[in-house]
């Protein structure tokens, strides 16, 4: 008689849900409609505020119950019907009707409680001292601080946990930037150069006609070393930085002053002594003239080998040009590097292909560049001096 009466059930259950899916595939009603029709087939009753509910809330694995569930379950608590009951009528869990029921005697609400989320693996000490050997060891990669952490905190870390704890430290791995090495005689005599001219004014400076030299080259491939894609896109050829062994490049003479852009030259071949001496006496003369009109003024050059030859210093002298003494391995002081980091960021928009095109853009960015510009890069010196004396002449942000 048992098998008899499970086989005629099963076989009005099997019966029943293929029915509901042939209504299912036939229906081309909204969601809401298809949902009440199914439970009027299937003999529910509910009211539309409860089908609404229901068709806006997803109702998974460890979903919370919706609202008005939770209204009812307290509803029929208190007039007196026991959690059991309540969840039979609810087609819930006992557990689940005991758990909101012990909500609502605690704290008053029917709200359901935030998750807690994931459990924290450092807490705020171990913060602090990961915060310390990150500013200890700087040029640490996340792999060997997170190897770092797991001998330290005794405790298995990723490398992803590692890297979200250096976020929460407020520090964020970035690309260096690149300064020129100064040993101890270089930094006493850049110390010494900064404190003798700390004196002088924005005026003076002014008056001092800088000059300096850079390479240029023709851009090749994508622009930048970080490109956005996801894991599977690393070969993807898009996403590669193509580089040039050999790439077309100029090497670029120029002077200028807080009154305004001097010549610019296009080295071609090597640069020595007598050379130098022909650029300064095409273009740097000229652009004194013309920028100064006679007054006097201060020549700067740093110290590369063509410019400290005897031949060059005796014809700076039988010229009469007044040149400003300059310490080794100081270009954050020259006002004119910045100059040419402007025209380079320029450059890269604009991504010349042949050295002709390059030349051309390099000299259009040089006469661009406007005299409020250079008048404010000028008047930065003494501040450049400043942090110089401040940070005994370790490397400034210039």
């Amino acid at each position: 008689m048992r098998a008899t009466h499970s086989k005629k059930v099963g076989t009005g259950s099997n019966k029943r849900s293929e029915k509901l899916n042939v209504h299912i595939r036939n229906s081309g009603k909204t969601n809401l409609q298809l949902i009440r029709s199914i439970g009027n087939m299937i003999g529910y009753k509910k009211s539309l505020s409860e089908w609404q509910c229901l068709s806006e809330v997803k109702m998974g694995r460890g979903s919370p119950i919706p609202p008005m569930p939770r209204q009812k379950i307290v509803e029929q608590y208190q007039k007196g019907v026991s959690q059991r009951k309540i969840a039979k009528s609810l087609k819930l869990s006992s557990s689940t009707v005991h758990n909101i029921i012990q909500r609502f005697r605690e704290s008053g609400t029917i709200s359901v409680r935030k998750g807690k989320g994931w459990k924290i693996r450092l807490d705020a000490r171990d913060l602090r001292a990961l915060r310390w050997h990150c500013i200890t060891y700087r040029n640490a990669t996340v792999m060997e601080i997170t190897t770092w952490a797991q001998e330290y905190f005794q405790k298995t870390l990723s490398v992803n946990t590692i890297h979200r704890a250096i976020r929460r430290c407020r520090l964020k791995p970035y690309l260096s930037k690149k300064k020129p090495y100064l040993n101890l005689i270089l930094k006493h005599r850049c110390f010494l150069w900064a404190k003798a001219h700390l004196k002088w004014t924005v005026a003076k400076w002014k008056t001092v006609l800088w000059s300096d030299k850079s390479k240029f080259e023709v851009l090749f491939g994508k622009l930048g070393r970080h490109v956005i894609r996801t894991k599977e896109d690393k070969d993807n050829p898009s996403c590669y930085q193509h580089s040039v062994q050999k790439p077309a490049s100029l090497m670029v003479w120029g002077c200028m002053s807080a009154c305004g852009m001097g010549s610019l030259h296009i080295w071609i071949g090597t640069i020595n002594a007598e050379r130098y001496m022909q650029v300064l006496e095409q273009h740097m003369l000229p652009s004194r003239c013309r920028l100064f009109q006679g007054r006097p003024c201060i020549f700067q050059h740093d110290n590369a080998r063509p410019h400290t030859a005897s031949i060059t210093t005796s014809w700076l002298r039988r010229r009469r040009i007044r040149v400003l003494k300059w310490p080794a391995c100081s270009p954050d002081l020259s006002p004119i590097e910045n100059i040419w980091r402007i025209i380079k960021r320029n450059m890269r928009l604009r991504r010349p292909k042949t050295a002709e095109q390059l030349e051309a853009c390099i000299r259009q960015e040089w006469d661009n560049i406007p005299i409020p510009k250079l008048e404010q890069l000028v008047s930065s010196v003494p501040r450049h001096l400043q942090t110089i004396i401040k940070r005994r002449v370790d490397a400034t942000q210039w």
